[in-house]
């Protein structure tokens, strides 16, 4: 998104605050037992969660003491609070915990829609987005047709670095390496957003990959050392490798496409076992019998660890929503998995620290459509629900 669209968005939201936007602690109707719908004055249709590249750049364009009217507390929605942006045609809201409340900050649609259209940078395919943590990120590129016929897939995996520069001086661009990688032979990546984390003590890539039969695989990218070439070092020379650079560490065995074609979905990656070793839960045939499934990287692999039926992270017809959420409901215990059940008519959160197990099932007043997001840790945590009729249901696990 260049300066001039992004100075456009903020002033649109600027503009929308000076009408008067307020922040509102909500005032929920009742739904489900311990389930709430907020009080919202539109229907939302997207929704992005604490730390995702929309929530940061909410929380540090200065929408939100904008909105803010006077008298309100300070340390409530800061760029320090964790928030969860929504927005729809109507208007857009950050939602942040305060007093045990989800508390709502007015925003222009408009503001929103500016700062998320950075999620999609030049060159990257339509409707997908980008993963960015710190100086790197990753975007799919290249539409390509599926492979086997369902929707359409990207060639390249872009990963782009930022490079340190010289404090002192004169102001000089930031360098950037970039670097392209493909699927495998006659293999493609499909529409799913990739995912950054660490693994091995070094940064990783996840991505979904496609073979021309349609069954999908988790792929994990990650640096390694260039091996020197001994014939082209001659006898003499001391040969060594070469530095780091992407390449594929693993890939994970192929699972089948559900019903619908819906290809391999990941959900979350986290140190499930509180072993030191993070592992990927992911979700394949999402749209059919929605196996949960948990991998791990073991000797050089990723391998299945254990796997459930009964869950879901896609919503037909909505795109890269993120349906699945981490929670941590206990001060020292692992993080657990909070998505919908194969239906999407109510949400689950499952421990994986040694099996999948089902701690709690609560029924949701509409469908799950379009979001999923934590707020709050231990007996404050709030889980946010974007329901398929715009509503934003809040469960209390």
């Amino acid at each position: 998104m260049s300066e001039r669209v992004a100075r456009s968005a903020l002033l649109v939201g600027i503009l929308g605050s000076c009408l008067g936007l307020p922040l509102v602690l909500s005032t929920p109707g009742r739904a489900e037992p311990g389930v709430t719908i907020l009080d919202l004055p539109f229907r939302a249709r997207a929704m992005r969660g604490p730390g995702s590249e929309v929530a940061v750049a909410v929380a540090t364009s200065g929408l939100l003491p904008l909105a803010r009217p006077r008298g309100a507390n300070p340390a409530q929605a800061d760029e320090d609070t964790p928030i969860v942006v929504v927005w729809g045609d109507g208007g857009g809201a950050a939602l942040s915990l305060a007093e045990g409340q989800v508390a709502t900050t007015l925003l222009g649609a408009e503001a929103v829609e500016g700062l998320a259209a950075a999620e999609t940078p030049r060159g990257a395919l339509p409707r997908s987005r980008r993963a960015v943590s710190g100086p790197l990120s990753a975007h799919l590129a290249d539409a390509v047709p599926a492979l086997s016929g369902g929707p359409e897939q990207a060639a390249s995996l872009v990963i782009r670095e930022r490079q340190p520069v010289a404090m002192g001086g004169d102001p000089k661009p930031v360098p950037i390496v970039t670097t392209v990688l493909t699927a495998a032979p006659e293999a493609a990546f499909a529409l799913r957003r990739p995912r950054i984390a660490r693994f091995a003590g070094g940064p990783a890539i996840v991505a979904v990959t496609v073979a021309p039969d349609g069954w999908a695989a988790l792929a994990l990218f990650g640096k390694a050392e260039a091996k020197a070439d001994p014939e082209k070092a001659g006898p003499k020379s001391d040969a060594k490798a070469g530095p780091t650079a992407w390449t594929l560490l693993a890939r994970g065995a192929a699972q089948a496409p559900g019903p619908g074609g819906q290809p391999l979905k990941p959900a979350a990656i986290a140190d499930f076992s509180r072993d030191g070793r993070p592992q990927v839960a992911a979700v394949s045939a999402p749209d059919g019998a929605g196996l949960l499934q948990l991998w791990a990287l073991e000797d050089g692999a990723l391998r299945l660890a254990r796997e459930a039926p009964g869950y879901t992270n896609v919503s037909p017809g909505e795109g890269e929503a993120d349906l699945a959420a981490l929670v941590e409901l206990t001060k020292d215990g692992p993080p657990e998995l909070a998505l919908p059940v194969a239906d999407r008519s109510a949400l689950a959160i499952l421990s994986l620290k040694d099996d999948i197990r089902e701690r709690r099932r609560t029924p949701l007043p509409g469908l799950a459509a379009f979001g999923l997001a934590s707020l709050g840790q231990g007996p404050a945590t709030r889980l946010l629900v974007g329901l398929a009729d715009g509503r934003i249901a809040v469960v209390t696990p």
